[in-house]
């Protein structure tokens, strides 16, 4: 059985206790192992000088039980402007949806 090298995976970025996983315009924040996750897409992003920032983001609570039906996996969504908005409302959709379990 291969060994895995724990000193060479980095670990994730964190917010708040919980990994926050970007993969292109698409974050994730929570553990895949809870029951909920919170994913946040990039639908535009505003120029400013020479940088872009994150415009208009998509929020959505995710079930992440396998056995769920396809109607059963998004729990809630919404939309915001701005990165910080967006992670302080999967902050406390997580929060909430972790704690009533």
């Amino acid at each position: 059985m291969a060994e895995i090298n724990t000193q060479s995976a980095k670990p994730f970025l964190e917010y708040k206790g919980r990994p926050l996983v970007r993969c292109g315009k698409t974050l994730y924040y929570g553990n895949l192992y809870d029951d909920y996750v919170v994913m946040m897409q990039v639908v535009d992003t505003v120029p400013f000088k020479d940088q872009n920032f994150a415009g208009k983001i998509i929020i959505q609570l995710l079930n992440t039980d396998p056995n769920a039906a396809p109607t059963e996996l998004v729990i809630k969504k919404t939309d915001t402007r701005g990165l910080y908005n967006a992670i302080d409302i999967a902050s406390v959709w997580l929060d909430t949806a972790l704690d009533q379990n």
